[in-house]
């Protein structure tokens, strides 16, 4: 006869209620600031959902947290210690459980989108943060997504206005969001226009480009076109040049920043916000506000073709000190992904 040992097992208990994250105690240097351990697993509120993470998309934006960069940013990261103990802002994976108020969603589902700590095994997500992954993706494709998928979308359609026949010019173009933005433009009716570095031009273009500059060797005024649109993701221009490129009633939307620990460009978004009511040209600074419905539409153009995630390198999650160190190079192509 066979019996069955229900013997209390205190290793298999507590395997149950852990799990490995990346944990995040103090401003710095990812390699110091950084340390992969064991953690407990969190629990979710009725409007939540518990989602074994599959891969989750890494971007400079996660290096700049890290760091506690720019110091401007710190009251939303924490000002003397990070608020979030586990960094990390987009994910997919598969639906664990579901809080006592959650429809739609079930164990099992496949989903993508975003929130605090993905940086981990598991993490506890409003479902209104949710959705399944696109049917033409793997996790980890979808992982790469919301982050800078949305705010691809949101600077191009809902701050940048962009109407089909527009001419786009998008600084940054071969970066996480710039790689999105050529490909959502196009999708939006746009000619699309992209400035990238010698080596990534070839990229953009077969993402859908129609035209590239190449900055190490042309200014993005020296061919005389004007952009009824520009989205500046890369942010080391000044306003005059950016101002120059547009038509004279054009839209620039600056979404990137660079310089100083301080301000990081911050105060070249002041100073477009400021002078925005004086002048035809409408410049405007941009802040993502993602919503369910924009990652929805996403996944839609996904599903149809016109929008493929571009990924750059993928790491293991114990490595995602050495990830975030190669993304402060600046130099990357489309987004990293975290495997987990």
């Amino acid at each position: 006869m066979t019996t069955t040992d229900n013997r209390h097992n205190p290793d298999t208990e507590t395997a149950s209620k852990t799990m490995h994250a990346i944990v995040h105690r103090s401003f710095g240097p990812p390699q110091a600031s950084l340390t992969y351990q064991v953690v407990d697993k969190p629990s979710i509120s009725d409007d939540e959902v518990l989602v074994r993470v599959r891969a989750a998309g890494v971007a400079i934006g996660d290096w700049l947290t890290v760091m506690g960069l720019p110091y401007v940013a710190r009251p939303q990261y924490g000002l003397l210690a990070p608020k979030h103990p586990i960094p990390g802002y987009e994910m997919a994976g598969i639906v664990e459980t579901v809080g006592a108020g959650v429809t739609g969603l079930q164990p099992g589902d496949e989903v993508f989108g975003w929130g605090n700590a993905t940086l981990a095994e598991y993490v506890a997500i409003p479902a209104s943060q949710l959705t399944t992954k696109p049917s033409n993706l793997t996790l980890e494709q979808s992982a790469a997504v919301p982050i800078s998928g949305l705010a691809a979308l949101e600077g191009l359609r809902d701050s940048g206005g962009l109407r089909p026949g527009q001419r786009v010019l998008i600084t940054g173009a071969s970066g996480a969001v710039g790689t999105f933005a050529v490909q959502i433009a196009k999708a939006l009716g746009a000619e699309v226009t992209g400035v990238v570095s010698t080596g990534n031009v070839e990229m953009v273009r077969s993402i859908g480009a129609d035209d590239v500059i190449d900055y190490t060797t042309a200014a993005i005024t020296d061919s005389g076109s004007r952009y009824d649109l520009i989205l500046d993701l890369a942010g080391n221009r000044s306003l005059g040049e950016l101002r120059r490129a547009l038509t004279p009633s054009g839209t620039l939307v600056i979404v990137g920043g660079s310089g100083g620990r301080w301000l990081m460009g911050f105060g070249r978004t002041v100073r477009a916000g400021a002078l925005s009511p004086f002048v035809r040209q409408r410049l405007r600074p941009f802040i993502s506000k993602p919503t369910l419905e924009n990652l929805e539409t996403l996944r839609g153009l996904i599903e149809s073709g016109q929008v493929t995630p571009v990924i750059d390198k993928t790491f293991p999650l114990r490595d995602t000190a050495t990830a975030l160190d190669y993304l402060a190079s600046r130099h990357t192509r489309g987004k990293s992904v975290i495997t987990i």
